[in-house]
């Protein structure tokens, strides 16, 4: 059994690392695509499962938060103990047959009809334990094939490819299964979930064949390596780590606002901007907050890196672009409360988005950093924070778009059912405002907790 950080040689043909991080933004893409295509689905979701508004699916969109919170340090340690391959091998088949399902949900077939909205808060609470895990394992696979001043770009390539995918979800589902101007629908939406499945145990086959865990050649530089052996879950070194909990605080508010984009943000350009449903224009612009996001990824890891090299320093190197980018996050947020147009608004969210990724490839290298022979778990811990924060915001937002409404219908003395479509409008622009001011304040949290969090202290000193 080889110590962790030993260097070793092993026959493994021509697996290097460009082909690990192909995988590994191939993963990244994957995931974005099964996790944003629920959001594009939403209008037929409302009609096919006879929902009132989007603020019913709220605890659909929670479910699947909590689950991959929840799951996300056990699968994380499996990374550590057993090793990635083997972990991500089960995680991708979970989630690809949850993805298949959730299109089945609602089918009549003659007078039988496949469960409501409660099977499909269920399977979306499948679905999270399923996708539970994979960014957690990538980090380890990143720490097992990379010297410690490439892995802020690593990472950032990984989260660029996954906002990119994201973000052209949208146009991707207009053009499958919506159809446009020039184009005819090729699918039904149950249809479009089937593929989406299918393409991650395509993943599989290939993944399966080809990824090792261990880098096969040593390297110049000492690169931490998963052992064979089993390690217990390092929960008291977690808790009495001070960074750890700062790293899972920040992150928790940097998803409370991402989680809008992913959720809410088609339906908020529709209804407080006035966007067109169907229009291609219109399908890039519910993509843009992951498309400049995706960019953000990728500056952010190369700036860490370029910082740890300049200054010798990972506690600032991992600040810097972190801080700046939470900052940035916080003015865009701003600027698009006064937003009055579709694209104004979707600017000012994207640039919000591309500011608030700045600091994904600090904070997952940090992660490396910190847990070392525990990178998963580490990274699990912070991602389970952070997806916590993404569930608080998904049930956050619906029930605020949901008191608005019924303010306004109490105060025009209606049903909420009753409720005139204008004075429907206004109430959930009053609400999606309110939303705003709640990203600018976690914006502000998560800049200044990055202030006491030490990117060269790890949980265990070897």
């Amino acid at each position: 059994m080889q110590a962790s950080g030993t260097r070793v040689k092993r026959p493994l043909g021509r697996l290097g690392r460009l082909e690990v991080l192909a995988f590994a933004c191939t993963l990244s893409m994957i995931t974005y695509l099964d996790r944003v295509c629920f959001g594009a689905a939403v209008p037929f979701l409302i009609r096919d499962l006879g929902l009132k508004d989007i603020s019913d699916l709220k605890w659909a969109f929670t479910a699947f938060s909590i689950a991959y919170a929840t799951f996300e340090v056990p699968s994380g340690w499996l990374g550590d103990a057993f090793g990635p391959r083997r972990t991500l091998l089960r995680i991708v088949i979970g989630w690809s047959i949850f993805t298949a399902l959730t299109g089945m949900v609602g089918l009549k077939i003659g007078a039988f009809t496949f469960g409501g909205l409660g099977l499909l808060c269920l399977v979306r609470f499948l679905f999270g334990i399923g996708e539970a895990g994979a960014y957690p394992n990538l980090a380890r696979v990143v720490a097992n094939w990379f010297p410690y001043e490439e892995r802020g770009r690593a990472k950032g390539w990984i989260w660029m490819s996954g906002r990119f995918m994201g973000g052209i979800t949208p146009l991707i589902w207009t053009l499958l299964v919506v159809g446009s101007t020039y184009t005819t629908p090729l699918l039904s939406w149950r249809g479009a979930f089937v593929l989406f499945g299918c393409i991650g145990l395509v993943w599989c086959f290939a993944f399966a064949r080809r990824f090792k865990d261990h880098p096969a050649d040593a390297t110049s530089h000492p690169v931490p390596l998963a052992t064979k052996e089993v390690h217990a879950l390092p929960w008291k070194l977690l808790f009495a780590n001070r960074s750890t909990w700062l790293l899972g605080l920040m992150y928790a508010c940097a998803s409370f606002s991402w989680y809008f984009n992913i959720t809410y943000f088609p339906s908020y350009l529709e209804t407080r901007h006035g966007l067109d449903a169907n229009s291609i224009s219109g399908s890039i612009l519910k993509g843009g907050p992951l498309l400049l996001g995706g960019f953000g990824c990728l500056l952010g890891g190369y700036w860490t890196d370029f910082l740890s090299r300049r200054f010798r320093s990972r506690r600032w190197a991992r600040r810097i672009p972190a801080m700046v980018g939470h900052g940035l996050c916080g003015c865009c947020y701003l600027a698009a409360i006064y937003a009055n147009s579709p694209w104004t608004a979707a600017l000012a969210i994207s640039l919000a988005a591309f500011s608030n990724d700045l600091m994904m490839g600090a904070a997952w290298a940090t992660c490396q950093d910190i847990g070392q022979r525990h990178t998963a778990v580490v990274a699990g811990w912070m991602n389970m924070l952070g997806n916590l924060g993404g569930a608080i915001s998904g049930w956050t937002i619906g029930t605020i778009l949901e008191m608005s409404i019924a303010r306004r219908a109490a105060a025009d003395q209606v049903d909420v059912v009753s409720i005139a479509k204008s004075a429907k409008q206004a109430a959930l622009t009053q609400g999606y405002d309110v939303m705003l001011i709640a990203f600018i304040i976690v914006s502000i949290i998560a800049m200044l907790a990055w202030l006491p969090i030490d990117a060269e202290k790890p949980l265990e000193r070897t």
